[in-house]
């Protein structure tokens, strides 16, 4: 009987609560079409309050004279201008070059990858001035042109991308890799060194390989077949500079020479166009260094 009665007074309660909530909704409902109806003005939810305070930016019209060519046209280089809302896209002049292939000419031609400065693939002269494209910004000077063309004094294969051969030669003919004679004390682990031997490789590990510091140099313009440029010599003083690595003799003789080497003339180009803040000026006088007391 105490259990019966206990089911029934449940069964009530709930029937009570369903039809309050059910009349309170009702109220609610009817009140606010009686406001409606008597041009009371509701009030609105919190999310059209917050969809009426946006405020949109003006449009910021910017023009781009970027540099084209393509060697399947029998047509001379030239500057084609964009004009594009900079608004509308990110605060890089990567950014807007990829507004412009993805809006207005799918044909413009550009390396990019990672976006984030590490890669090197955008490097490009912007302004004059040699850079990556993620990392520079757009100057937002409506009034002022931005002109974008390739690195200078390379081979163009098409319109911004131009041709790292030579350069990844070069590079690859300091042999950037560990070298040792003798065998490792862990055979299959890794070569330890000190702390203090691993900071010595700061200023030199974080090179990109982006090609800005090369390609601003006035001797690498002059003897691009010649002189290894700033970022090869910057890696062969990374392993010279190396304590794990063996070779230091034979890597200092192998650069031993008046155009692979001396050809640097401390212009410091290089420093100024390197995106990373590298000085490959200063780490080709610390070989030129060890050149002399060798």
């Amino acid at each position: 009987m105490a259990s019966a009665r206990s089911s029934a007074v449940t069964t009530l309660v709930k029937r009570v609560s369903s039809t309050s909530s059910s009349n309170a909704l009702r109220r609610v409902a009817t009140s606010q079409s009686v406001e409606q109806a008597q041009g009371v003005p509701s009030t609105p939810s919190p999310t059209v309050n917050a969809a009426s305070n946006v405020k949109t930016k003006p449009a910021n019209y910017k023009k781009f004279a970027i540099y084209r060519w393509n060697p399947d046209k029998n047509e001379k280089p030239a500057t084609h201008t964009y004009t594009i809302n900079t608004n509308e896209c990110g605060p890089m002049v990567l950014d807007a070059l990829i507004k412009i292939k993805n809006e207005q000419d799918t044909s413009l031609s550009f390396r990019r990858s990672c976006r984030e400065g590490i890669c090197g693939s955008c490097a490009m002269n912007m302004d004059g001035s040699n850079g990556l494209a993620c990392l520079t910004k757009i100057n937002t000077d409506s009034g002022k042109e931005t002109l974008i063309t390739p690195l200078p004094h390379m081979f163009v294969v098409k319109d911004l991308v131009v041709d790292m051969t030579n350069f990844y030669q070069q590079y690859k003919s300091i042999e950037p890799w560990l070298k040792r004679k003798n065998p490792t004390t862990n055979p299959g682990r890794e070569v330890l060194q000190s702390k203090k031997d691993r900071a010595k490789l700061d200023g030199m590990y974080e090179c990109i390989l982006c090609a800005c510091c090369s390609t601003s140099c006035p001797s690498y313009w002059w003897n691009p077949e010649k002189y290894l440029g700033p970022a090869a010599l910057l890696h062969a003083n990374r392993w010279i500079a190396d304590s794990r690595d063996e070779y230091t003799k034979e890597r200092l003789e192998a650069i031993d020479d008046e155009f692979k080497l001396y050809r640097c003339h401390t212009i410091m180009n290089c420093a100024v166009a390197c995106p990373k803040g590298l000085s490959p000026g200063m780490q080709i006088q610390m070989i030129k260094k060890a050149q002399a007391t060798r």
